[in-house]
């Protein structure tokens, strides 16, 4: 398993700017870092929650259809270069999600958000069953993913003005390398090399 590769990835999907981590931007300043934190930990559940479904639905799959580990390894590579086209033309005037900054609502976010729902679909077969055939090691990549998720939504909330202004004064090159970071991992997870 490329851990680098591994690493990379979840870091990137999870700290770039998607639905969820826009909304805890918007809520930061609208609702303050409180209330955003509550927000954090439905959405951090309902993520845990989604990785775990998608761990489960992944080796039931796979054990009925062995070659189905390949198809996912090339789904997940071109979902990865797909967030990469994304990242790299996202725009600094897009706008903002505003949305009530709860418990309820960040847990419910994950289960419509299709940049997470893609996400938990790929990363463990992408990644982890190429290796690891236990359960206890998909449930310790279930919780080590989580806990990335938990520290992006985290990071959001404490250093969200911060990003704010630096992501609108610098977007174009952060945008560039994240996505040259996601081309990276797409390659080293299609199993072509």
């Amino acid at each position: 398993m490329n851990l680098t590769s591994f690493f990379i990835y979840c870091v990137v999907v999870t700290f770039t700017p998607g639905p969820t981590n826009i909304v805890i931007l918007s809520s930061v300043h609208h609702s303050g870092a409180k209330k955003t934190m509550e927000y954090v930990g439905g959405a951090t559940i309902a993520f845990g929650l989604l990785l775990a479904a998608s761990t489960i639905l992944n080796q039931i799959l796979a054990e009925i259809i062995p070659s189905l580990l390949s198809i996912m390894q090339i789904i997940g590579s071109l979902y990865m270069l797909y967030l990469a086209y994304q990242i790299y033309k996202m725009g600094s005037t897009e706008a903002q999600h505003k949305q009530s900054a709860n418990f309820v609502s960040g847990l419910l976010m994950q289960f419509v958000n299709p940049k997470v729902l893609l996400f938990t679909l790929t990363v463990i077969p992408s990644y982890v069953m190429p290796y690891y055939t236990t359960s206890l090691a998909s449930f310790l990549f279930v919780i080590i993913i989580t806990v990335i998720g938990f520290l992006a939504f985290s990071t959001w909330v404490v250093f969200g003005a911060v990003f704010k202004k630096f992501l609108q004064n610098h977007q174009k090159v952060i945008n560039t390398l994240m996505a040259l970071f996601l081309v990276y991992s797409a390659i080293m997870v299609s199993g072509f090399l």
